[in-house]
């Protein structure tokens, strides 16, 4: 029976973050660093495609993947892309945000889902959790976990994502 029970829970958690897929980001008010309320529509990036990851600052994998993307950012910047990191970090851990983005000198978009309702409105569950936008606001690709190399195959999603917007 709980192996019944487990399997059920795995498919609903696969289709949840499927669904996800083809949707746009919901509309909804985060914090910047510094506090200020900000409406999920500025998630954007002049009609071009971005990334927009999810992550906490205890979570290894998700230091990884940004530190990953951070050492190749200028060769997205070049093609005008962008990354929006999002932290998932609530009261306990929100202290470390801004010193550990500044102390890693990280200069992508930074936001904070403090009490997690944007993270459950996109399904994440687990971080690093990161999806790909394409220039319509469209959610085309999303994965969690890292490993080395995720960053140039999500390089490489949206370099084609630029001949198709």
């Amino acid at each position: 029976m709980k192996k019944t029970a487990i399997t059920l829970l795995f498919f609903l958690y696969v289709f949840a973050a499927m669904s996800q897929e083809g949707n746009k980001i919901p509309l909804m008010v985060i914090k910047t660093l510094d506090g200020r309320e900000v409406s999920t529509s500025a998630f954007q990036n002049d009609g071009k495609p971005f990334v927009v990851s999810f992550w906490a600052t205890w979570c290894r994998p998700c230091l990884k993947e940004l530190t990953a993307i951070d050492e190749i950012y200028e060769d997205w910047k070049e093609l005008g892309l962008k990354l929006i990191a999002v932290s998932t970090d609530n009261s306990r851990t929100r202290a470390n945000v801004l010193p550990m983005v500044r102390g890693r000198g990280w200069e992508f978009e930074f936001y904070l889902d403090e009490n997690g309702d944007l993270s459950r409105a996109m399904g994440v569950n687990l971080v690093p959790h990161t999806f790909i936008v394409n220039g319509k606001g469209e959610v085309v690709y999303q994965h969690t976990s890292f490993v080395d190399g995720m960053e140039w195959e999500m390089y490489d999603k949206l370099k084609a994502l630029l001949g198709n917007d």
